[in-house]
């Protein structure tokens, strides 16, 4: 597994702890997922960038606090010896931070979150109906249970 994270902001410090943990988030997700082989990048950006990649791609005005971009949308899956390109995962550190605040926790949980609920976002997991969103959600509370960042 790779995961290669990346900050390309300036407004919200970050860490070399909250990379690693960021990446480590991720090879949680692609572990317990069963996804050995497979790549992908967490990247941290400002709200302006996000919200420009949210109107550009989803056609929403404003920021959000993350978004993926999946390279398997309607892609059928590589042969078990072919290393799997699954996207990237775009975070506003910005939001983090705020939304860190809101629920009274620290941005390295808030972090670590957004980039499992990205993460499985790649794999395909989604939360538009009820049904698909209390899996997702179920799968989330686990992998936080696992990297010890539970509710």
């Amino acid at each position: 597994m790779a995961v290669l994270v990346k900050n390309l902001q300036e407004k919200v410090p970050v860490k070399n702890e909250l990379v690693d943990l960021a990446s480590k988030a991720a090879n949680t997700v692609l572990g317990a997922e069963n996804f050995t082989k497979a790549e992908a990048s967490i990247v941290f950006v400002d709200n302006d960038k996000i919200a420009e990649l949210n109107q550009q791609y989803r056609q929403v005005n404003g920021p959000t606090d993350v978004l993926s971009f999946s390279m398997l949308e309607d892609e059928p899956l590589p042969g078990e010896s072919e290393e799997l390109i699954l996207g990237d995962v775009i975070i506003s550190m910005e939001m983090a931070f705020s939304q860190a605040a809101d629920f009274g926790h620290s941005i390295e949980r808030e972090a670590a979150f957004l980039t499992v609920h990205g993460v499985l976002h790649l794999l395909g997991y989604d939360h538009k109906k009820v049904e698909d969103k209390k899996l997702m959600r179920k799968r989330e509370d686990a992998i936080m249970e696992q990297l010890s960042l539970s509710r």
